[in-house]
């Protein structure tokens, strides 16, 4: 397969389990790879050595602000680059008609893209919109602590295809992350922190969904409305019981990120903002031309 002219940039903490079957799934068809790692303590540099990607490592500061120094710092070359996950797969068909659009003339300047999410092993009905591919140096991230955004300069359009979000290896891990998600959902509310776009009912998709996240806990009967509209809107109750498994937990995580709202008001006391395990640099990163040219950036930081 001939390389098309887009770069993916990843970023990894501790993605052992997902590492290498992202890196095989693109690196047929993308140009360049690079990966910002946040000081991983198992095996995700390990796997991106071995698999010759361009890795370097910076402390983890949030999730926008690591984007942003990705983007930012990362010297891609190609005309377009694209955001993916280590848990996320992109179809045969996303990478035809990723092919065809990165070759017109009149393309947009980014693409939303639908993702089809796995759960317990399995695929489900629930799809939702991601923006993931863009023209090189026409984006930037939302500076926020979690769930951060694209924010893409021009026309944004739209594929076809999908990607294939894999989540977490299992159930404990997911547990895992929502619960330090959903703690630092509820630290903004607190902090009255900026949300990831302008909330704007009649605006585009991202500020139409702002504008229902910054009202929701405002909404009577707010827990019941959303599970119907997991039930039937995004299609859970097609899934079976795994379907009913998610739609029950996606609604317990917007519970507990009131409740952890709600604790800090009463008790005044904002929670630290919880950290995934890491650990230190690893020298074979420090020493590539990569780590070298990226710790010249001012904001790099390595403390």
């Amino acid at each position: 397969m001939s390389k098309l002219p887009i770069t993916i940039i990843m970023l990894t903490l501790n993605e052992a389990y997902h590492i290498g079957e992202a890196i095989e799934n693109v690196q047929p068809w993308a140009s360049e790879i690079f990966i910002l790692d946040s000081c991983s303590t198992d095996h995700t540099v390990d796997i991106a050595l071995e698999h010759g990607v361009n890795i370097a490592q910076r402390r983890f500061t949030n999730f926008g602000d690591q984007w942003n120094f990705a983007i930012e710092n990362c010297p891609v070359t190609t005309p377009w680059t694209m955001k993916i996950d280590p848990d996320e797969r992109v179809t045969p068909e996303l990478v035809e008609e990723m092919a065809r659009v990165v070759s017109l003339p009149e393309s947009c300047d980014g693409y939303w893209i639908s993702r089809r999410l796995w759960f317990m092993g399995k695929p489900l009905h629930m799809k939702n919109d991601v923006l993931r591919l863009w023209k090189t140096g026409k984006c930037r991230f939302s500076d926020v602590l979690v769930n951060e955004h694209p924010l893409i300069d021009g026309q944004i359009g739209r594929l076809r295809s999908f990607l294939e979000h894999h989540d977490s290896p299992d159930l404990n891990h997911w547990l895992d992350k929502q619960n330090r998600y959903s703690t630092l959902e509820a630290i903004m509310k607190i902090r009255t922190d900026s949300l990831a776009g302008k909330p704007r009912f009649f605006g585009n998709k991202l500020e139409r969904r702002m504008f229902f996240k910054k009202h929701f806990d405002s909404v009577p009967l707010r827990f019941l409305l959303y599970w119907l509209y997991l039930m039937v809107t995004s299609g859970a109750f097609r899934d079976g019981a795994i379907g009913l498994a998610w739609m029950h937990l996606r609604v317990e995580v917007m519970r507990m990120r009131e409740y952890k709202a709600l604790e800090m008001q009463n008790t005044r006391r904002i929670s630290e903002i919880p950290r995934a395990s890491h650990g230190d640099f690893d020298p074979r990163v420090l020493s590539s031309p990569l780590q070298k040219q990226i710790m010249l950036s001012p904001n790099w930081d390595r403390s």
